[in-house]
């Protein structure tokens, strides 16, 4: 943070408001990719709703159904819990490079970034977004600037009194400084954009 407020005036003032930076608890990696599948285009409590409605399928609302379990549901039983018939594709087709050992998620922590997103994005359902908040969020990767995320960007307008949101190559440039913790600069254009960090 010393280092994000003497690059960035702005982050420094973000840093002054709102406070220490809070990474979360990571939690199981299998479990946040289901989550990120299955809150793809929809409303968070849309989202919350069916993925409950999966989890009750398979017994219990705490515990994620195995990949061997997503194999076997039907598409009856996925159409029950409101689950897409293209959200039911992305499931299967995570289970099946789990199972056949094809992505071992484990293993992701001793991969630099660039080969996580490789990785990752062979994933039907899983794009460069998702791969990077895994990369922020499961494995605390500190340099990444998801600038594809629209909260990220929307934050850098309200921070530095943009006319417009930025673009991609825009947001880019004005995360540059602030590697090698980029990461923690987009965690404070999220609270500049008062949203909801991915996720959390």
């Amino acid at each position: 943070m010393r280092h994000l407020g003497r690059v960035d005036e702005v982050l420094g003032r973000l840093i002054e408001t709102h406070g220490a930076f809070r990474p979360r608890d990571p939690g199981d990696p299998y479990e946040a990719l289901i989550r990120s599948i299955m809150f793809q285009q929809l409303a968070g409590a849309a989202a919350s709703a069916i993925l409950g409605r999966l989890l009750a399928l398979h017994g219990s609302d705490e515990r994620y159904p195995t990949p061997e379990e997503l194999l076997a549901t039907t598409d009856e039983e996925f159409r029950t819990a409101g689950v897409s018939r293209q959200k039911a594709g992305y499931l299967r087709d995570l289970a099946q490079h789990l199972q056949e050992g094809r992505l071992d998620l484990r293993a992701l922590a001793a991969s630099d970034d660039r080969e996580v997103i490789e990785r990752l994005t062979v994933v039907r359902g899983v794009g460069e977004w998702t791969a990077q908040m895994f990369l922020v969020f499961q494995l605390g990767r500190l340099d990444v600037l998801p600038v594809g995320d629209l909260g990220v960007r929307r934050g850098m307008q309200v921070a530095y009194g943009l006319d417009e949101t930025p673009t991609p190559a825009e947001a880019t440039a004005i995360g540059a400084p602030w590697s090698p913790y980029r990461s923690v600069g987009a965690w404070y254009m999220w609270r500049a954009a008062d949203i909801r960090t991915p996720g959390a």
